[in-house]
């Protein structure tokens, strides 16, 4: 990697990537590829359910201390806490907080249930977002005529997704603070968010001079990283996606490239 305004995505196994990362207060892009190129997201949408839950919570029609109860078929083990919990019964804020922090796919399913995934879907695309959305349920193993995907993107839309949140345009500030709060508790931060050397597990607040929150997407083929990174005086805001062909391992030069986006934009942020 050379710098800004440049990258030679590796493009070997066939990865193809969409990559945007712009300065969230001046609109100034710092690095661009495909930025329009549609691609598998898994988990990365997982964000338009819970700016659709917060959505109602500012229209007066959902209350987040509302329970609900996990049904047997909204079980999911794999990527998530709540497989493992003895509680079936949370909270909205709570099973909310378990999708930002872990991805957590049973309670994706619960909250799915309870909003509505095409009442999701008109959301998302009510607020422009035409090639991003969450797609279905998790499911596995995902059945005949099931969606494809669990979600899809561009780093266009995704870049705009976030900048607008941390502007709270579209949420009141209340709801978009606490959006950015249960993205800032997400465990993840294996790919662009590597560079920054933040503990995994407590970085919603400044360290190292940069605070961060995200959200990210991983299945066999894909990498996906979406989220903005501050500093006193800077806002950056970035989506890379990465996606391979299906029974090859391109992990290792993907996971690399993003870490090379991560140094840069650390450094831009460290140095202005």
């Amino acid at each position: 990697m050379s710098g800004w305004g440049t990258f030679d995505p590796p493009s070997a196994l066939g990865t193809r990537w969409s990559i945007l990362v712009t300065d969230v207060d001046s609109g100034r892009v710092l690095l661009r590829h495909d930025p329009d190129a549609v691609m598998n997201t898994a988990s990365v949408g997982k964000i338009f359910l819970l700016h659709r839950l917060l959505t109602e919570v500012d229209a007066g029609t959902r209350s987040l201390e509302e329970r609900v109860a996990r049904r047997p078929v909204e079980w999911m083990d794999d990527s998530g806490l709540w497989y493992l919990l003895q509680a079936s019964e949370l909270s909205l804020y709570d099973i909310a907080a378990l999708i930002g922090a872990v991805s957590d796919n049973a309670a994706t399913n619960t909250l799915c249930r309870v909003v509505g995934l095409p009442v999701v879907q008109d959301h998302t695309r009510s607020l422009g977002y035409t090639a991003s959305g969450l797609d279905d349920i998790v499911r596995w193993p995902r059945p005949p005529g099931a969606a494809p995907t669990l979600s899809h993107g561009t780093a266009e839309e995704l870049v705009r997704f976030v900048s607008r949140l941390v502007r709270a345009e579209d949420l009141s500030a209340s709801s978009a603070d606490t959006l950015q709060r249960w993205l800032g508790a997400g465990m993840d931060l294996s790919m662009v968010a590597s560079a920054f050397g933040l503990d995994p597990l407590a970085h919603y607040a400044y360290d190292r001079g940069v605070w961060l929150w995200n959200k990210t997407g991983t299945m066999s083929t894909v990498r996906a990283d979406v989220g903005v990174v501050m500093s006193p005086t800077r806002r950056i805001a970035y989506a890379v996606l990465a996606n391979w062909n299906r029974g090859e391992d391109g992990r290792d030069a993907v996971l690399a490239a993003m870490r090379d986006i991560g140094d840069l934009i650390r450094e831009e942020l460290t140095s202005s």
